[in-house]
């Protein structure tokens, strides 16, 4: 039987294969030539010391001790070309992982999707970046993959009460991505990494008998007594099927829009709004491992910080250690800040949202637009930064000690953002509320992270996009929506996830919930 450890190391010990073997010799007094292999089951940072220790779990597999390496696979997916059809609105993880669920289940997932294939998406991104172009339906939010594709690929989730983490996981490194993310406690993919394992699921999905249509946007659901017949395309086509599961990402404000025209019911949610942050990935790291030089076995630092200021959380969001910020508009006329990072994470910068929690009571002023009051409220400060920035995919932007100080940054330098920054006072395009937050709880970020409130910091605005604005309710049973029989909302867009891997997990809830009802 292997033996199971727990144990901390230096960097360069859990780095380098050969110094492991000898430190577990000696933790188990044998000789390093007596053990076969060692299986790395867990591994995370310990950074509260000075002294910056690895926490491993491992499996030691004496000579002569039976090992099988532990090999991942598919699941055996049927042919479902002649099976009953579903619907999936949306090609994000919730999308994509309920129409592998369903074909796991023996049905056909009919998956369509605004925005054009990952290879596709990939001219529409330079143009915003280069051009300041936004495509409604191609850019980092709409597309095959979702926002997550080309906007870091992170896989950590506290969700995990919602469903099984290991699951996604070992489907992901079944479909290409490495085996790390099963061992690593915050896993990551990469941007760079992400689009080739999406599109292996997507051919799998086509291979199987599904379909996937691309620059397919849904412009009405067919319903009749409460029932889903099917829906429509802006082509004029309409798919029929009774059951259809809605997947279109916290950003598809059309489908909210729809929903509220034809009195299905949906309602405001709070979500959280504020700023991006980037500061030199260096200063991070001598901030977190308390150190001039990380050294090459240390991975760049991220840091996460959670503040009540006011009766409000503010805390970090979506941190990009080594990694960018990028334009996430989805329509002309706005401007919206996200970060990621390659997989590598070798960027000379860090990110990070920095936001604070609304509150229902916080879009009032939106009231005459009902269930949509939180959609226009932050439409409302997405249109405002895009006017005081100069009207082009360019952001207000401030040196994070002058935003404490209310004074405007004499000079911005170049910042990851590629479509550039405008010096504003970030006082103008957030509620004052907000902006006094925000400038209280930076001094206090400042008070738990030494160094981390400088003028080497930069602010870009706004960072909106942390969640859905609508909750699309549904039965905690059925996950049918309330009234509407045969439609599950599913996903982040729903507002039911927050993330990769909680919305694969959703979409395939959803899946399984269908199968329920067609008793397959």
């Amino acid at each position: 039987m292997p033996r199971e450890l727990l144990l901390q190391v230096t960097p360069e010990i859990a780095s380098n294969e050969m110094l492991l073997r000898d430190y577990l010799s000696k933790q188990i007094k044998v000789s390093a030539n007596e053990i076969q292999h060692v299986v790395i089951l867990k591994r995370s940072i310990d950074a509260r010391q000075k002294a910056i220790k690895i926490n491993l779990k491992v499996s030691i597999y004496l000579k002569g001790e039976p090992f099988q390496e532990y090999k991942i696979e598919l699941p055996d997916y049927k042919n479902v070309s002649t099976a009953q059809e579903v619907i999936v609105v949306g090609a994000g993880p919730a999308g994509l992982f309920a129409a592998l669920q369903l074909i796991e289940l023996g049905l056909k997932p009919i998956v369509i999707e605004r925005g054009k294939d990952v290879r596709g998406r990939r001219r529409d991104l330079k143009a915003i970046n280069r051009d300041h172009i936004v495509d409604e339906d191609s850019n980092y939010c709409f597309g095959e993959g979702g926002a997550g594709t080309y906007s870091d690929g992170k896989l950590y989730t506290r969700s995990k009460k919602r469903g099984d983490v290991t699951r996604i996981l070992e489907l992901l490194v079944a479909f290409g991505a490495t085996g790390d993310i099963l061992v690593d406690a915050h896993p990551h993919i990469g941007t760079n990494k992400l689009p080739q394992i999406i599109q292996d699921i997507r051919e799998k999905i086509i291979e199987c008998g599904g379909q996937v249509l691309f620059e397919t946007r849904l412009t009405d659901i067919l319903i009749k007594n409460n029932e889903v017949q099917g829906i429509v395309t802006q082509s004029g086509d309409t798919i029929l099927a009774n059951k259809l599961i809605l997947a279109t990402g916290h950003s598809a404000r059309d489908i909210f829009e729809l929903l509220d025209k034809k009195k299905v019911l949906i309602e405001a949610k709070p979500f959280a709004l504020g700023v991006r942050a980037e500061h030199p990935q260096s200063l991070i790291d001598s901030i977190q491992y308390s150190c001039d030089y990380r050294g090459e076995h240390l991975p760049p630092a991220p840091y996460s910080i959670v503040k009540q200021v006011n009766g409000r959380g503010m805390y970090s969001f979506c941190m990009c250690p080594g990694g960018v910020i990028a334009p996430c508009a989805t329509s002309p006329g706005e401007v919206v800040t996200n970060g990621w990072s390659p997989s590598k994470r070798d960027q000379a910068t860090a990110n990070s949202g920095i936001v604070i929690e609304l509150k229902l009571e916080d879009f009032k002023p939106f009231a005459k637009f009902g269930a949509l009051a939180g959609m226009e409220f932050q439409k409302s400060i997405e249109q405002k930064a895009w006017h005081l920035a100069g009207q082009t995919q360019k952001v207000p932007a401030q040196r994070m000690v002058d935003f404490t100080q209310n004074k405007v940054s004499s000079s911005i330098p170049k910042t990851s953002y590629v479509p550039g920054t405008t010096s504003v006072e970030m006082g103008q395009v957030f509620p004052g509320f907000l902006s006094q937050i925000l400038r209280e709880g930076f001094t206090e970020f400042g008070k738990s992270m030494r160094g981390y409130l400088t003028n080497e910091a930069i602010l870009h605005a706004p960072e909106s996009r942390t969640s859905s604005p609508v909750r699309i309710p549904r039965d905690a049973v059925s996950y049918e929506h309330l009234e509407i029989k045969g439609l599950y909302p599913c996903g982040e867009g729903a507002g039911y996830a927050g993330g990769i891997i909680s919305a694969a997990i959703d979409g395939e809830k959803c899946a399984l919930k269908i199968a329920e009802t067609l008793k397959i």
